[in-house]
Order: C-alpha cells, then structure tokens, then sequence
C-alpha cells in the first residue's frame, strides 16, 4: 500500500517536500529493522580502508568480500603497504574474488596517491574518477562512505529501489528520469541513507521481480560458466601455484582448447599479470 501510495503522488504531484519525508522515513526505517549492520568496512572512517571494500564490492557479492576483506587489510594495512606490495602477493590475497584486474588496478591507485597525493586520498570524486579502476559510481560511493559528501549517484541497487517505488509501469526507464529523486531524496547524512538505500534494494532482489530489468541501462550478465572469465581464473590460479606455464599444458588441464587460453595468456601478459619469455613460457610477474 504505501509503494503504491509513494508511485500514486509522484505522479500527480511530482517530487513534494512530503514525498520526500515519507520516502527517507521508510528507506531508514527499513535500514534501521534489517540492514546489513555487520559489515566490517562500515565500521570504519578510514578512507582507505572503505576504498578496499568498494573496490571489491564493484563486483563480487557481500558474503564473498566479506571473508576476503579483512585479510586483506591485515596483510596491507594502508595505502603504502598496497602500493609496495609484491605482485604475487598481491594477487594471492586477492585469490576468490574474482575480475583479479582490480587488484592490479588497486595497487597502481595505491601508488598513485603515495606518490603524488602523499598518502591521502582524495576526497573529491572528480579527482578520484582519475584513479586507476574506479568509475563514476564508484568514485561517488567513496566520496559518500569515506568522507560523507553529499554527492549525487545511481548504482545497481540504487536504480532497483527508485524504479521499483517510482516507475512500477514504465518501461526502459533512463537513469536521468531517476537522478532528479535521488537528488531531491538525498538527506544530510549521505553516508547511512546510501547503506540505507543499498541494502533495500538488496532485499528487494528477492522480494519481486527485478525492476532494473526496466532499465535502459539494464545489461544481462554473461555466464561465467565456460566464458573467458573463467579461463583467465584458472590460469591466474595455476601460475601462482606453479609461478609459470604454457598455454598447451593449461589448456590440456583445464579441457580447453590451446588457442584460446594463448590468447588469454597474451591479453593477461598485456595487462601486466604475466611476462612472457621466449617461446611460450609465461612466466609470473614479481615484485613492485
């Protein structure tokens, strides 16, 4: 009744001050009965520590980051320690979350801010869009965690709650349809309403029918079953246990085709994973 009632007002009467009340009254309200109040980095101030985790949640789910996190932090406490960090090392802690370029993304961010913003990062999210690995959402979602700012920002289950209490009957809704509502909803505590906000659409997940499937920036997830994706893990995990390889003896364990898992290899080589030596012999990359 109440979503109805949200969907009803708005459009008749657009975005009103009371609208607006009764909308963060029950986003909080939501937040305050069953949000995920447990996890690790929203126990923190430390800005690095809370651009870790964001980093990490781009693209794995809670309970996976959750486990891998403080591992993490225990084994690079801040922004200099990730920045000198072994390679190998490095993609070792970072074994189970999955997209293991982030990782070598966050260590060229770590460098970065050591070397040219002495350590601290930025608080701006123009000035973090600039960094290695982080994208617009991103760079909004640290402005608000680590630093509280007031900024502006759809990501995955933002767009989920706003389409779902706003735009129940449209269809290829566009995220400039909902900024104005994010905008106008925004309270001045940016830092809970954005927890607030994310896990309602989290729980929304299960609750009906995806709403981001009403999305014009909706884009259905490959299967990682049999995809590149999968390859370059496998691979990822037999070079750090064996710190070299050969694309025919990986292909021939993993039941893949040679070609592929070369070509795999070289892009991975490419993006600085691997070295590759005289014929094909790839070899891990160590140190800084």
């Amino acid at each position: 009744m109440l979503v109805s009632g949200l969907r009803t007002r708005f459009r008749e009467e657009g975005i009103t001050p009371s609208l607006v009340l009764d909308f963060q009254q029950h986003v909080m309200e939501f937040y305050a009965a069953k949000g995920r109040h447990d996890m690790e980095w929203r126990h923190t101030d430390d800005p690095y520590k809370i651009l870790v985790s964001e980093v990490m949640l781009q693209q794995t789910q809670v309970p996976r980051v959750a486990v891998i996190y403080p591992k993490f932090i225990e084994k690079f406490p801040d922004i200099f320690a990730l920045a000198k960090a072994d390679h190998a090392d490095l993609l070792t802690v970072w074994q189970g979350m999955g997209y293991n370029r982030r990782a070598l993304n966050l260590q060229k961010l770590a460098r970065v801010i050591a070397d040219e913003y002495g350590g601290k990062i930025p608080n701006d999210p123009a000035v973090l869009l600039t960094l290695p690995g982080i994208g617009p959402a991103t760079s909004c979602s640290i402005a608000a965690f680590a630093f509280d700012r007031p900024v502006v920002f759809i990501e995955t289950n933002i767009r989920r709650v706003f389409i779902h209490y706003f735009f129940e009957e449209d269809q290829a809704v566009d995220d400039r349809e909902l900024l104005p509502l994010v905008s106008a909803m925004l309270p001045a505590n940016s830092r809970e309403w954005y927890w607030a906000l994310m896990d309602l659409g989290t729980a929304l997940k299960s609750a009906v029918k995806n709403p981001n499937q009403r999305s014009r920036q909706y884009t259905k997830q490959k299967s990682f079953e049999g995809s590149d994706r999968q390859i370059r893990g496998g691979v990822l995990k037999r070079m750090l246990d064996q710190k070299s390889g050969m694309p025919e003896l990986f292909a021939e364990e993993m039941d893949e085709d040679p070609e592929r898992v070369r070509r795999i290899m070289d892009a991975m080589a490419g993006e600085g994973f691997f070295v590759r030596e005289e014929g094909e012999i790839y070899r891990l990359k160590t140190g800084r």
